[in-house]
């Protein structure tokens, strides 16, 4: 997609294309679901797919219609509610673990809601005076890459909750499988020293990942690929689960309590072991980047392998070797694939998010952003890992080297698998 201009005050009608996009992709990853598909929810973390095509509308409406748009009335004041994730500088939310609960409003009425609050967006890019569009263009790209996040929840989300079914149904059945042997792991240098961190330059990007700021990093060696499937057998086969030894306190305490003993959706039928994908349940590739692993589950297995997860930081210097491409949603592969490259660093972007030796903190000088859109990344650096490099549900567009993802150290529904560093 092409960049939109730098220019605030003409911006807003050349992100038009741009956010119809965005808009329109939501809807085409919704193509294969049945009615039923949209209102199901799994467990508290998830959300049903018609909440999240209703949140992201929301989201446009309230930070941006509301107060900017002539004359705008709410499509339905019940929806500020309904559809405010944790906003609570705009007001009270639904429960989130009830969002699953609500038959009304309708799939139909959803849809609708969307049509609207997209023709009121369009009329207003399109006639947005230059001093408005100083304000409103900043806030429409979030309201997109907040878009694209969502749509990477919904696929996450759903396949959780078409895992839940016996039947193992596909969301899509078509995916084409691959079946190469795993290459070699290789080990890549990292210079260790004083080194800069952060988002430069005036390309869009989170309040979360500045200011740019100077980090010390030791001297290392990166992994140059994922650790696949294949590896992460080995761990098991070799007690991974049953070795406290390996385990951080909190970590061997959930293994306990969650009963783990493999990543999440892995099934074994017989002998061998089978995944659930969002194709189906497939004979377990051993090639593939393991994925559905939590931190605790990826720092057992640095343990095991006598290695480390790197920090953010260290994985982020070492990102600046690559380019961004790798396999994301637009591949619609919906899953990690092997590599068939031996040479370099491998897979940093795409395939699975990778858990870093990071705690979600602020950058030195961090400032959320005034008022209710600062709520969006500042309050929840706490009890968070930091993840880095975007999966095979995330759009190519939405991703960047210093992109800071986190997620609670036990989280497991997420693409996400294991990098090491030594």
């Amino acid at each position: 997609m092409a960049s939109i201009p730098t220019d605030l005050s003409t911006r807003c009608s050349l992100l038009l294309p741009k956010y119809e996009a965005v808009r329109g992709f939501s809807h085409v990853l919704c193509e294969p679901l049945e009615i039923e598909d949209f209102v199901v929810q799994s467990m508290p973390d998830a959300s049903p797919i018609r909440w999240h095509l209703a949140h992201t509308t929301w989201f446009f409406e309230t930070f941006i219609l509301k107060r900017f748009a002539r004359n705008y009335q709410s499509i339905d004041p019940m929806y500020e509610y309904l559809f405010n994730s944790y906003y609570n500088g705009i007001g009270e939310q639904f429960p989130r673990p009830q969002r699953g609960l609500l038959t009304r409003p309708t799939v139909a009425q959803v849809m609708a809601y969307r049509r609207e609050v997209d023709n009121r967006m369009g009329q207003l890019l399109l006639e947005a005076s230059p001093e408005q569009s100083v304000q409103i263009a900043p806030l429409v790209e979030l309201g997109l890459h907040h878009e694209q996040q969502h749509q990477e929840l919904m696929l996450t989300d759903l396949k959780h909750a078409l895992a839940q079914n016996p039947m193992y149904p596909a969301y899509e059945s078509d995916a084409e499988q691959t079946t190469e042997k795993a290459t070699l792991q290789s080990w890549h240098e990292v210079a260790g020293g004083i080194v800069e961190i952060g988002h430069t330059g005036n390309d869009f990007a989170y309040d979360n990942e500045s200011p740019r700021h100077e980090a010390l990093i030791p001297s290392l060696e990166i992994a140059g690929r994922l650790i696949t499937n294949g590896e992460y057998l080995q761990f098991m086969d070799d007690g991974g689960y049953q070795r406290p030894e390996l385990w951080l306190s909190l970590g061997w305490n959930t293994v306990q309590s969650q009963q783990w003993n493999a990543p999440l959706y892995w099934v074994r039928q017989g002998e061998a072991w089978h995944e659930f994908t969002l194709c189906g349940l497939r004979r377990l590739n051993e090639a593939s980047p393991v994925t559905h692993v939590s931190y605790f589950e990826a720092d057992a297995f640095a343990r095991w392998q006598e290695s480390r997860l790197p920090t953010e930081f260290e994985w982020e210097t070492a990102s600046r070797k690559v380019s961004v491409e790798g396999n994301f949603v637009e591949s619609r592969t919906f899953h990690p694939a092997p590599t068939k490259e031996t040479d370099g660093l491998r897979q940093m972007l795409g395939d699975v998010w990778e858990w870093t030796n990071s705690s979600y903190a602020p950058y030195p000088g961090f400032q959320p952003s005034e008022g209710a859109i600062g709520e969006y990344n500042g309050k929840f650096m706490c009890q968070q890992y930091v993840l880095r490099g975007g999966s095979c549900a995330t759009s190519e567009s939405h991703i960047r080297k210093t992109y800071r993802n986190f997620f609670p150290p036990e989280a497991r529904w997420q693409f996400t698998g294991i990098r090491l560093a030594r």
